[in-house]
């Protein structure tokens, strides 16, 4: 049922090819690409990958799908310029997260329905709206046969959960397909204020994630004779400690400018004499305690976040997001042990190779310059444009660790109190959608096209 269902899809975007605008494109795009069930597990990001490859092949867009399992191919396609400068990569997951409770939702997750003025359904925020925005983009230039001074490449990534299958396998093997002087992907944010100023941070560095198992040992016995040496109970005690513990307060340049910039707004003028104090060692914890009581999203951007993953047995996974530049995994890991203080407990790093932590991408390229100027025309007044440092983690490190800067780009407004990605719900609105589509055209325009 589900395959006749893509077929249909991909037949419709051929016949619906048309003069239609940029945003009613975009929507279409992001419409059918919901209804591609692409939860990850097990991904099947090949259906993502087909419908994009159709759309390309109606308006004559060279692309091409790449990777080594028939079901998570990736998809890249390539506008050329005339070379003066190097390509800009965009950049944009497949895959999704899985749906655990579809009873929870009040739209079919895998719909996308438009109701109350929202278009619901999985990857309306991560990521099948930029996807759905960068491919409508490439459309654009290729229709308006626009002139460019750079390549436009676009990838559609699968497996963004470990990148195996995704940005690691298109790295190790297709290099010289993706390769780009600076790329855009998500991770940027967009907020507005009580008084209607907009906030653009734009990505340039993200915290690191890592997953650390808890292993304890005992017996567990029974309810009639319980023994103190439980292994299950002290995997909770465990596992409540971390969570509870306190966390080491850090500053970097990013996070620094960023909150000082939103401490110059009326709905942040709490934070203001907050800053000197989170400064200073003596009175971090103290300030930061107080930072939480405001808002728990930045409170997130000052120290390393924990968070069990799984039912509390004898054996637990905890993720950590770490702060980058501050610690390394090992300092991390050590605190947490100090943290559990029980020997009878293991405190180790899951299977798996780490993450890259490379330095922040510089604010000094012609991209982000770009974007600050796209956004100060496209929106001329009440706006602030700030470096930001994403709270969660993308691929981007894996493109960074290999000389790309990328940027998380503010595109979408967020609804106020809004955490909808990943969780039930999920949703977009049209008018978000169409600006943010809107903002991403000038965007690329102001760095690849002819001038």
């Amino acid at each position: 049922m589900r395959s006749a269902w893509i077929l249909l899809l991909l037949a419709s975007v051929a016949a619906a090819e048309d003069n239609r605008s940029l945003g009613d494109r975009t929507r279409q795009y992001l419409t059918d690409l919901v209804r591609l069930d692409t939860s990850n597990p097990p991904g099947n990001e090949t259906r993502v990958a087909d419908y994009l490859k159709q759309a390309a092949d109606n308006f004559g867009i060279p692309s091409e799908k790449l990777g080594s399992d028939p079901k998570r191919m990736n998809f890249v396609a390539r506008l050329k310029g005339s070379g003066k400068g190097r390509p800009l990569l965009l950049l944009a997951h497949s895959d999704v997260y899985p749906v655990t409770d579809a009873k929870q939702w009040t739209a079919d997750a895998f719909g996308g329905e438009l109701k109350n003025g929202f278009i619901y359904g999985r990857g309306t925020v991560s990521a099948k709206s930029l996807l759905a925005a960068e491919m409508a983009v490439m459309v654009e230039i290729k229709r308006r046969n626009l002139k460019l001074n750079r390549d436009v490449i676009l990838v559609s990534e699968a497996d963004e959960e470990s990148g195996m299958q995704g940005i690691q396998w298109l790295i190790q093997n297709a290099w010289s397909k993706i390769d780009a002087e600076f790329a855009l992907n998500e991770g940027g944010l967009l907020m507005e204020t009580k008084d209607g100023t907009k906030v653009f941070g734009i990505q340039i560095i993200e915290k690191v994630p890592m997953r650390v198992v808890l292993t304890a040992r005992g017996s567990v016995g029974t309810a009639a004779v319980p023994r103190p040496d439980n292994p299950i109970v002290r995997s909770l005690e465990a596992v409540s400690r971390l969570v509870n513990a306190d966390q080491p307060v850090y500053l970097n340049p990013t996070t620094r400018r960023y909150l000082s910039t939103l401490a110059e707004l009326s709905d942040y003028s709490w934070l203001k004499p907050l800053l000197p104090k989170l400064q200073n060692a003596s009175t971090a914890q103290a300030a930061a305690a107080q930072v939480h009581m405001h808002s728990i999203e930045l409170d997130a951007m000052l120290h390393t976040t924990i968070a069990p993953t799984s039912p509390i047995s004898a054996e637990a996974q905890i993720d950590v997001f770490r702060m980058p530049q501050s610690e390394t995994r090992e300092d991390v890991l050590a605190r947490l042990r100090q943290i559990v203080g029980d020997s009878s407990v293991d405190v180790a790093f899951a299977p798996g190779p780490p993450m890259p932590t490379p330095p922040p991408s510089s604010r000094m390229t012609a991209l982000y310059t770009s974007m600050e100027r796209a956004i100060e025309r496209v929106y001329p007044h009440d706006v602030v444009v700030t470096p930001f440092m994403s709270r969660a983690a993308t691929d981007s490190g894996f493109l960074r660790s290999r000389g790309v800067p990328v940027y998380g780009v503010p595109l979408f407004l967020r609804e106020a109190g809004d955490a909808r990605a990943r969780n039930t719900d999920e949703r977009i609105a049209p008018k978000s959608l169409e600006d943010g589509v809107e903002l991403l055209w000038q965007i690329v325009l102001e760095t690849a096209g002819e001038n």
